[in-house]
């Protein structure tokens, strides 16, 4: 995912989701959604946490769980399960069903909008009496910046 082409107005809108949760973007919280949002890719928490030690040297890795946890409850955050990493969400569709295709040359995500992808896993579900309580799909190949000539 490129950064924002505006990280002012996301900053903002990440400020209002917060306030509108009733919680407080800290300038803990803050940083570590600046640091993902500067992100070309994903981002795992010990490069987060290599980042933030640049600034504040005694941050601990508890310190940014807990930051990008409270990112991805509010859907300022994706966690891709597969690289176990993290990813900013951008403003406007923090809670829209994702596809997220991952490069397995340059480990570089980009969000998708499932759409109806999603309405057959659903009614899946609830036939099955099941309640879905997060879905996240991930698919892995290889970009188009990564592969080669045909």
């Amino acid at each position: 995912m490129a950064p924002p082409a505006d990280p002012a107005a996301t900053l903002a809108a990440a400020e209002a989701t917060c306030a509108d949760a009733g919680r407080a973007l800290t300038p803990l919280r803050r940083r570590v959604f600046e640091l993902l949002l500067a992100r070309e890719g994903p981002a795992g928490a010990y490069d987060i946490l290599a980042a933030l030690r640049a600034e504040r040297p005694d941050a601990k890795p508890p310190t940014v769980y807990r930051a990008l946890d409270f990112l991805v409850t509010l859907g300022l955050a994706h966690r891709i399960e597969s690289l176990n990493a993290y990813v900013a969400c951008g403003a406007g569709h923090a809670h829209a069903p994702s596809v997220f295709l991952i490069c397995t040359s340059c480990r570089r995500a980009v969000e998708v909008d499932a759409g109806h992808a999603l309405v057959d896993v659903a009614d899946a579900a609830a036939a099955a009496g099941f309640r879905i309580a997060r879905t996240m799909f991930e698919a892995s190949g290889v970009c188009a910046s990564c592969r080669p000539p045909e």
